[in-house]
């Protein structure tokens, strides 16, 4: 089956990143090396769930399914299907009885988190969350740098705000670390966003 992207650009799976991970030794000080972001925050989810700490769900990336063969008449196969671009954050949940959701995303820049990286419908989304009184915020983690910060949705509209106002087209990597909050990594939970959030909020 083919899956392409809203541009049309077909996507193709990396298998060879796949092979090379399923050979990684089992070795904890191993086991994390060459993973996304997403897997990082999937893994702390799952933590988080079996522990009853959070329910927290990575959102499926919405497919428009194109093309179908019916080879035969009890069974369906998708031949072609796109990528639709998701309308809100990428995760969301509950803790503690109080609404979660946030966007997660990464660069490879050193000094600056492009704000290219956000969509308006998801800077619409954020700031309904916000509106609502749930507690909204992104994670950004600058990849050659392995560091990870949790930056408040509310800061991140500000900077949007500079931006369509002709400021600055990024967030500066001095400014996330003064309003953001740096997530130390661990082997589990991954990335423990939990933790910054009692802090914020004084669960």
């Amino acid at each position: 089956m083919n899956f392409n992207y809203p541009n049309g650009k077909r996507y193709i799976p990396n298998v060879t990143e796949t092979q090379t991970k399923a050979k990684k030794p089992s070795n904890p000080s191993y086991s994390n090396r060459g993973m996304t972001l997403e897997d990082d925050l999937n893994e702390t989810n799952e933590y988080y769930r079996q522990r009853k700490i959070a329910v927290i769900h990575k959102k499926p990336t919405p497919v428009q399914i194109v093309k179908v063969d019916y080879p035969k008449r009890s069974a369906a196969v998708i031949k072609e299907a796109y990528f639709k671009q998701a309308s809100t954050t990428d995760y969301n949940g509950v803790y503690k009885g109080k609404y979660i959701d946030f966007e997660a995303k990464e660069t490879a820049n050193i000094t600056s988190f492009p704000l290219k990286n956000f969509h308006q419908h998801q800077i619409e989304h954020m700031k309904e969350v916000v509106s609502q009184g749930g507690i909204c915020f992104v994670i950004l983690r600058f990849s050659k740098q392995e560091q990870v910060y949790l930056l408040l949705a509310q800061h991140l509209l500000n900077f949007w705000d500079r931006m369509k106002n002709g400021g600055r087209n990024s967030i500066t990597k001095d400014e996330i670390e003064q309003l953001g909050t740096f997530i130390p990594l661990g082997f589990q939970p991954r990335i423990d966003y939990i933790k910054i959030i009692d802090t914020l909020f004084h669960f």
